[in-house]
């Protein structure tokens, strides 16, 4: 009879088991992870810049860039920031127009989504011209919105609603459609009435896809601040960068694209975050 594989060799001495390569934790990986495609990214830029291939004009160097961020970021030889406003001053206001048309889109756009996804005529009526704003690039009626409301914060802000409306309520009406038929017919069959049915079964149900929705528009709408600030948009992220480019200033602007694209990871995070909390049933039900 064969010995198992398992069983320790005759004499009863079991071999010594090779020690086990030790692995860092997950939490520090997903740290490195970040870090080292950072540090390579800036390496792979530095030996771009150092070839000469482009003009430095076109492609800085990372130190130039990061001067052009302490400039833009203090109080140099007299000069504030840039344009008289330091980085997080263009930043707060950047943010400040996007937290508003963000709410302001996203709320219309829950709204107008659980109307359609209930109520079969409205979506009927509605969705033409949803898929007709949705297709429209911000820039497309950005002037319009500037001939209508002027220069000042109520076409940015329109604009970043307008940005942020679509997602929001497309996620919203598809999540409110897939809301599962058993437990609504349940609800019924028990004698909940419509709008206990829509606030305890079918609003549960589409949050996990709501936040979705959340977080496109709010990635829309940020794709849409240098469009919203091309006017008087100084102060603000997208001014800046902007105002920049017709200098062919490109460290300021990479510094500008930087600042939104950190910001914009921040505020993703901050979302996935409030939907761990607000929907801890997704993926488990």
């Amino acid at each position: 009879m064969s010995t198992p594989a398992h069983a320790p060799p005759a004499g009863g001495v079991a071999a010594p088991r090779e020690p086990r390569r030790s692995r860092p934790p997950a939490r520090l990986r997903k740290i490195l992870l970040p870090v080292l495609s950072l540090v390579v990214f800036l390496v792979v830029w530095q030996i771009v810049a150092a070839t000469g291939v482009w003009n430095e004009t076109f492609v800085p160097y990372p130190s130039t860039v990061w001067d052009a961020f302490v400039a833009v970021s203090t109080t140099q030889d007299g000069t504030r920031g840039y344009q008289g406003y330091l980085l997080w001053e263009h930043l707060y206001m950047t943010l400040r127009r996007v937290l508003a048309g963000v709410v302001l889109g996203v709320a219309v756009g829950v709204v107008v989504g659980l109307a359609m996804g209930t109520v079969p005529w409205v979506r009927r009526v509605l969705e033409p011209w949803l898929t007709f704003l949705r297709a429209l690039p911000p820039l497309a009626y950005f002037f319009l919105l500037v001939i209508w409301l002027g220069i000042d914060e109520a076409p940015k802000i329109t604009l970043l609603a307008l940005a942020a409306f679509p997602p929001a309520a497309v996620a919203t009406t598809a999540a409110v459609a897939a809301a599962p038929v058993g437990l609504v017919e349940a609800a019924r069959a028990l004698g909940a009435k419509p709008g206990q049915v829509i606030r305890d079964v079918i609003v549960p149900a589409a949050l996990p896809e709501t936040f979705t929705g959340i977080r496109l528009a709010v990635g829309i709408a940020y794709s849409s601040v240098v469009a919203a600030e091309l006017f008087n948009g100084i102060p603000g992220i997208g001014g800046m960068v902007k105002d920049a480019s017709n200098y062919n200033n490109t460290p300021v602007v990479l510094v500008g694209i930087a600042a939104i694209g950190i910001s914009g990871l921040v505020i993703d995070g901050l979302l996935q975050a409030a939907e761990r909390r607000a929907v801890p049933w997704r993926g488990r039900a």
